[in-house]
């Protein structure tokens, strides 16, 4: 569908030269002389390039329609290849480890997902914004540290590395920004 360039946000895709590409960052530019225009940098969705294109703001651009369907994580395969569950038509799909990006290692089995597609394709994976692991291994308290200003190192149990505040042991359930990889509170169960 055709929109107005300048109402273009971060995390938009947009079709343009017969790609698809997920806005970055935009800037609308006021040079002292002629029209105003807006900067948008943008990363191709199927290569990861990223480039600045240049749009008067009265001009109009191609913004992709994106479906999403709730899907459920199933497992993992070999390869670095991930198998979703559409909650809707019970039908499979084999994602590759690239498409649903960084969070991967926070999968797991049963966990409620929304996967972006163009087309049938997948395009992205979108997380819940927290989980709640166990903590399996943490440092021993350092004497004199202080809750406010320090942390130390522990291991969650899918073997991720996080920083926590001195009072998490081994054992506690602490809760997990999907899309930072930090540690937010303990849990409350």
């Amino acid at each position: 569908m055709k929109v107005n360039a300048n109402t273009m946000r971060p995390g938009h895709v947009m079709e343009n030269n017969g790609k698809l590409w997920v806005v970055v960052k935009t800037q609308i530019v006021q040079p002292g002389k002629g029209g105003a225009f807006i900067q948008i940098e943008m990363k191709d969705v199927r290569t990861g390039t990223k480039t600045i294109e240049r749009f008067r703001t009265q001009e109009s651009v191609e913004r992709a329609r994106l479906d999403e369907h709730e899907m459920t994580f199933l497992f993992a395969e070999e390869g670095d290849s991930y198998t979703f569950m559409d909650k809707e038509t019970f039908e499979q799909v084999s994602i590759p480890g690239d498409v649903v990006g960084d969070g991967k290692v926070f999968l797991t089995d049963g966990m409620e997902v929304t996967v972006q597609t163009f087309e049938g394709a997948p395009l992205s994976v979108e997380l819940p914004q927290t989980v709640t692991l166990r903590i399996t291994e943490a440092d021993p308290v350092v004497k004199g540290q202080t809750a406010s200003s320090s942390y130390k190192p522990a291991v969650l149990e899918n073997g991720v590395r996080i920083l926590v505040p001195p009072h998490i042991e081994a054992g506690t359930r602490v809760v997990v920004s999907t899309a930072e990889g930090e540690y937010m509170e303990r849990a409350k169960d």
